[in-house]
């Protein structure tokens, strides 16, 4: 795997890395509180001016968690000192401010980890669910999974509506649609051609199992 600073990131797989709103890493950028890649090392025309070095997440992550509450000045210290002392585990600021930098990166070392394992697991696949994202080897569309998260279903109801799904593709299914977010408003489960007629178990089109009314789902 590539180390954080060889590699850059969308604002969008920043904030699912540092586990923050796509708002905030955008306001960040806004206000020129992180670095940003521009040209052909950007992952694309859209996102050009607007992609994260990995060192650039480390400030979005600081200035999330610490620096939002200190003034221009001294989050401009902090952002110095680290840059002087790469290899350090903590950071002293200045006289009352000292930061944990090693914990830091080892919690966005271990999200990178997540995404790049969600990459490898989630594709299109021609001729499969019409080509919505589905882990790979599976038809369980990745988007419907985390549509029915954020909508209150209960992941003991996924993992038994889908025999193939395990609580780890679950968290994966979380991180990489953070990270590839739809344009427009996320599409509710009734545009998906379903109607929910019973709010204990949930079963989706593309579940291999045969029957959808005895799980309270009606397409």
């Amino acid at each position: 795997m590539s180390t954080p600073a060889a590699r850059v990131y969308t604002p969008a797989e920043a904030a699912a890395v540092a586990q923050i709103g796509i708002k905030a890493v955008h306001n960040a950028i806004d206000k020129k509180i992180v670095d940003t890649v521009s040209g052909a090392a950007a992952p694309a025309k859209t996102a050009r001016r607007r992609a994260l070095t990995g060192e650039g997440l480390l400030r979005l992550k600081l200035w999330y968690g610490v620096g939002s509450t200190l003034a221009a000045e001294r989050r401009q210290r902090l952002f110095e000192a680290i840059k002087a002392q790469p290899a350090a585990k903590a950071v002293k600021a200045d006289d009352l401010l000292i930061v944990d930098v090693a914990e830091a990166r080892k919690q966005l070392n271990a999200r990178i980890r997540v995404l790049d394992e969600a990459e490898a697991m989630i594709g299109r696949v021609k001729g499969v669910m019409g080509g919505e994202p589905v882990f790979k080897g599976t038809r369980i569309p990745v988007r419907t999974i985390a549509a029915m998260l954020a909508q209150g279903a209960d992941e003991a109801d996924l993992l038994e509506g889908y025999p193939s799904l395990t609580a780890r593709m679950i968290e994966l299914a979380k991180i990489w649609t953070a990270a590839h977010p739809t344009r427009g408003r996320p599409k509710k489960l009734s545009d998906q051609g379903l109607r929910v007629t019973s709010s204990k178990r949930a079963t989706l089109k593309g579940d291999p199992r045969p029957s959808m009314k005895k799980a309270g789902v009606a397409a």
